[in-house]
């Protein structure tokens, strides 16, 4: 498994791009608040792109489009999985049917030591 992802809050978001704003350089927060550069400057250009809509979400991490390509495949090799245990147990209980219908006593009776 991979490193999982920080989550930031919309209000730690908010102090930096504020903190950029006010004339700190990137590297001084990017430092300061241990984030990358380069998420400084994602934040900053939400920002302003619509400074009341700016980080609507709460903190949660989105599915990413691997693991949930993950999940399918998970999902389709456990459905293998049932698929054959199904049909094993049909194969022993027509075994079973068979060897009770072929001796004309059930298997109970031949277990019984005398």
């Amino acid at each position: 498994m991979g490193l999982s992802r920080r989550q930031f809050t919309k209000e730690f978001k908010l102090a930096a791009v504020r903190r950029l704003e006010q004339g700190v350089s990137i590297a001084e927060v990017a430092r300061a608040l241990e984030v990358n550069p380069n998420v400084l400057h994602r934040w900053r250009r939400e920002f302003r792109q619509g400074p009341g809509n700016a980080f609507p979400g709460h903190g949660q991490r989105r599915w990413s489009e691997g693991r949930i390509a993950e999940l399918e495949r998970k999902i389709g090799q456990q459905a293998l999985e049932i698929d054959f245990l199904k049909r094993a147990l049909q194969h022993v209980e027509q075994q079973r049917l068979l060897r009770a219908a072929t001796t004309g006593a059930s298997s109970i009776n031949r277990s019984k030591k005398k």
